[in-house]
């Protein structure tokens, strides 16, 4: 394998990304600044000069070990430089150092507590907990964030936060509940006469309740899991003419 001195002396690791591309049955990587990566990817940055601290495509960077050009031909279908790179760099991954997986991972879990600390209250006083004894409370039940790229998405960054909720209730000496949300239903007389039971089932208070000229209110608290449910009830039911919003989402006095 050839290597390259003076380029690969030069990188310091801790401040290069590494872009990393498994295809053909080999690995191929590039180094490039800090931030470029994510701005080439969105469009912000054009230029792979500024992006690339390197303009070569390496088997790996550290050792500063340069792909051969027939692996790069059968991997690519191309030995052009500037091709293979904006491959790699549009599907590759980023490569993270321990240093920066370490900083993101506290990061990570500082803002799942955060949220916790926000959606869940102290049963016996209805008031919330600061954010560090959550973070104490996450430490003794051995709470441990799964790794995954795409921890901080939409998706998966609400599952983390009730699956930690769960983890404190059941595996941490704090007392913890969710905190109930409180919402507004409203819907024609009509449909508030046929559907009150039910949505009254879901409350574990109701705060209003008024049946009006042409429209029936309530105002209640209910626990968060049953907002799916009323959702779907007033969405089967009432043919787009009930409403459901969220008042508040915090602890209750």
């Amino acid at each position: 394998m050839s290597k390259i001195q003076q380029p690969s002396n030069q990188i310091k690791l801790t401040n290069v990304s590494i872009v990393r591309l498994k295809k053909g049955g080999k690995r191929f990587e590039v180094a490039c600044y800090k931030n470029k990566v994510q701005e080439w990817r969105n469009g912000v940055e054009t230029n792979l000069d500024d992006v690339l601290q390197i303009s070569n495509v390496f088997v790996n960077v550290s050792k500063g070990e340069v792909a051969k050009h027939g692996d790069l031909k059968k991997a690519f279908g191309t030995t052009e430089i500037s091709d293979i790179v904006a491959e790699i760099l549009k599907k590759g991954e980023v490569q993270v150092g321990e240093k920066e997986r370490e900083h993101d991972q506290s990061s990570l879990r500082k803002e799942i507590a955060t949220l916790v600390a926000e959606k869940c209250v102290d049963p016996t006083t209805q008031r919330p907990y600061p954010v560090g004894m959550i973070e104490t409370a996450m430490t003794e039940a051995g709470y441990s964030l799964k790794p995954n790229k795409n921890a901080k998405s939409q998706v998966l960054l609400p599952l983390q936060v009730s699956e930690c909720i769960k983890i404190l209730q059941s595996d941490s000496t704090l007392p913890i509940q969710r905190a109930r949300m409180r919402v507004r239903v409203t819907m024609p007389n009509v449909d508030g006469k046929r559907l009150r039971e039910k949505i009254l089932e879901g409350a574990e208070k109701v705060e209003g309740d008024e049946m009006g000229q042409n429209e029936w209110e309530v105002i209640m608290l209910i626990d968060p899991s049953q907002f799916r449910v009323i959702n779907e009830l007033l969405q089967k039911e009432c043919k787009g003419k009930g409403r459901l919003e969220t008042m508040t989402f915090a602890a209750t006095t």
